[in-house]
């Protein structure tokens, strides 16, 4: 008990920043999220928040699609790029219901979305798992190598492909980790969700194929060892 009331204390100590243009809607996330026991950082456009992120990079930042200077997909990808910010956890906020348009954001590298109009409840509860999957345990820590072209330290939470690093997010450095520890071994989207979301009902098993080909992209040629066992989810390879 001690060890989740120390976890809990962790996450609802972290700096949060929420971007969106509807005041009603800065308002209301900050009021759930103080709450919730988080500090709040507000900006009202795409701008402010990435002038203040040179100095002042929070824990997570729930970030609306729709801004009136820069489009959140935009700015997703720009964290992406910084040095001092890749490993940022993103929720994207969207009034977009089109399936297409979800995947876009996750696959410029947000962690997960919410959909508006949204539960606060909901979005606070997707903020702790965010951030619960963002501290990996410390148990297992390591070096795993895999076909001695890819290592995985477990420790720094970094990830070099042939000498180069790969600019990886907690989600998708946690997938591949699952993988390689479960060399050879095929894990169903479903197990996967288990593990990476721990049962979250919102998301879904696309969510999977997302990051997965996010992934492949970012390991370059050795993102091939990350085999589709059709029909069932995903294994990596113990070939050479």
């Amino acid at each position: 008990m001690a060890g989740k009331d120390f976890q809990i204390e962790m996450i609802t100590r972290k700096r949060i920043a929420v971007v969106d243009d509807e005041a009603d809607i800065l308002e209301l996330v900050s009021i759930h999220l103080n709450r919730a026991g988080f500090s709040v950082m507000k900006f009202e456009n795409s701008t402010a928040f990435l002038n203040t992120l040179k100095t002042n990079v929070p824990d997570l930042v729930i970030l609306d699609l729709m801004l009136p200077d820069i489009h959140g997909t935009e700015v997703c990808r720009m964290i992406r790029s910084l040095d001092y910010a890749a490993d940022l956890p993103i929720i994207m906020l969207t009034a977009m219901v089109d399936e297409s348009d979800r995947v876009a954001g996750l696959e410029m590298g947000a962690d997960d979305y919410v959909v508006k109009p949204f539960s606060p409840r909901e979005l606070v509860a997707r903020v702790k798992a965010v951030l619960r999957r963002s501290i990996i345990e410390e148990a297992g820590h390591g070096i795993i190598t895999v076909n001695g072209a890819m290592i995985i330290d477990t420790d720094k939470f970094t990830v070099m492909v042939n000498g180069v690093k790969a600019d990886l997010t907690s989600t998708e450095f946690k997938l591949l980790q699952t993988l390689a520890r479960g060399r050879g071994r095929v894990f169903s989207r479903s197990r996967l969700l288990d593990i990476l979301w721990q049962g979250e009902k919102y998301v879904t098993e696309r969510t999977i194929d997302v990051h997965v080909a996010h992934l492949r992209s970012k390991l370059g040629e050795t993102g091939k060892l990350i085999e589709n066992v059709r029909g069932i989810g995903y294994r990596l390879s113990e070939r050479s």
